[in-house]
């Protein structure tokens, strides 16, 4: 059903790289999530009232306010296609991102109502009643929440939208409710017991849980993330693939929405080789890195020295002093500057998130001092910094 309506609704359903093909998917998926959940609100409400079960009628608002979601997921992803203007050099979409946060507001909001509504229930109970026919409608709703649970994971995974996929959460989300649901009028068709109220209760719980995870999810690109270790490693493979390019360091990458980013990384040429000649090298990585991950880059040159045996040694030898103290270190911007009776090695340290500022002086003083002792004429000048690759 899923591959049937990305055929029939999307043209170019295979260039999910392209961001007009990319919106198409949202607005597939938004319409699809407005039409379900209206259905299902409908339907639950309608059965709510028949019974008088506000764990019904509780979950029946659940997907109202899903299908809120999806029509500020449907407008986000619209406007969120607007192309770069002279106020927005980088486009609109983040606006996706902040479609997203609305909509984990209204989830909230929607939850912490029916929370107030089924405590009221249990301080004063009211008499159920029971129809088959509710048990007919909540087992229908929770194979059609199942289906569009798969279908926005699946949608979420081929364009990586991370709203897609936290829609795809909530729609599990909605599956266990609803299945609580049931077992409020199951356990009162054989015990006679009332425990609607609770499960409105938990009910509510589940739904504002889903709305902070969904918020959870749509801040971090706001905020900013450090970038994925596989995106990190296939980009700076990609670059060091180049003749010429013996290094890379320093890769940052921005987001400005779902399949909009540029990124930023030194690369590390030969001294030696003129300077045209690399900066040649670095135009066509650049333009070969858009056309290959649709990433805008920026590349910085540092010039380092490959060819003088006396540096290489140094290098070396400030290599094992890491590796001795923690593996994970790792130096760049390597040079020597030499005195009348010193060496001054230069270099960046990069080190675990893990250091805080006392760590950084006492790994900075006791790497200075192991390269000193191994070699009296070494003096180290340390600039310590993070990665901005996420520790996996």
């Amino acid at each position: 059903m899923t591959d049937f309506l990305v055929r029939r609704f999307i043209k170019d359903y295979n260039n999910v790289e392209d961001v007009a093909v990319r919106t198409r998917y949202g607005l597939l998926a938004g319409v699809v999530g407005i039409c379900c959940n209206i259905v299902l609100f409908s339907a639950k409400l309608f059965i709510g009232l028949l019974i008088g079960s506000i764990s019904v009628m509780a979950d029946a608002f659940n997907n109202l306010s899903d299908a809120a979601s999806s029509i500020i997921g449907f407008v986000g992803t619209k406007m969120a296609e607007k192309p770069a203007d002279e106020d927005h050099p980088f486009g609109h979409g983040r606006i996706e991102y902040i479609a997203a946060f609305i909509v984990a507001f209204i989830v909230i909001q929607v939850g912490f109502s029916l929370f107030k509504t089924s405590f009221g229930k249990i301080r004063n109970p009211e008499e159920l009643s029971f129809k088959a026919i509710s048990l007919v409608i909540l087992s229908l709703s929770i194979v059609v929440k199942l289906w569009m649970a798969m279908f926005n994971r699946k949608l979420g995974k081929r364009i990586n939208s991370t709203v897609m996929v936290a829609t795809a959460a909530d729609s599990f989300g909605d599956v266990i409710t609803t299945g609580a649901t049931m077992v409020s009028i199951l356990v009162f068709v054989a015990t006679g017991y009332n425990i609607d109220g609770v499960i409105g209760l938990v009910v509510s719980v589940v739904v504002m849980i889903a709305g902070v995870n969904i918020a959870k999810d749509t801040l971090a690109p706001l905020i900013g993330e450090a970038i994925d270790p596989e995106l990190y490693k296939e980009i700076s493979k990609f670059v060091e693939s180049y003749d010429g390019i013996v290094g890379t360091h320093d890769l940052i990458v921005h987001n400005y929405g779902p399949s909009r980013s540029m990124a930023s990384i030194h690369a590390e040429v030969p001294n030696h080789v003129d300077i045209e000649v690399s900066h040649e090298i670095i135009d066509r990585v650049e333009r070969e890195a858009a056309k290959r991950f649709g990433i805008f880059m920026v590349i910085h040159m540092d010039p380092v020295e490959t060819s003088d045996a006396r540096v290489m040694d140094f290098k070396e030898l400030v290599k094992g002093v890491l590796i001795e103290i923690d593996s994970r270190l790792s130096f760049h911007d390597f040079r020597i500057v030499d005195g009348t009776e010193r060496i001054n090695l230069i270099f960046d340290l990069v080190v675990p998130r893990e250091y805080n500022e006392d760590m950084r002086k006492s790994l900075r003083r006791k790497v200075a001092e192991t390269v000193n002792r191994r070699d009296k004429r070494c003096f180290c000048v340390i600039t310590v910094e993070n990665s901005f690759c996420a520790e996996s």
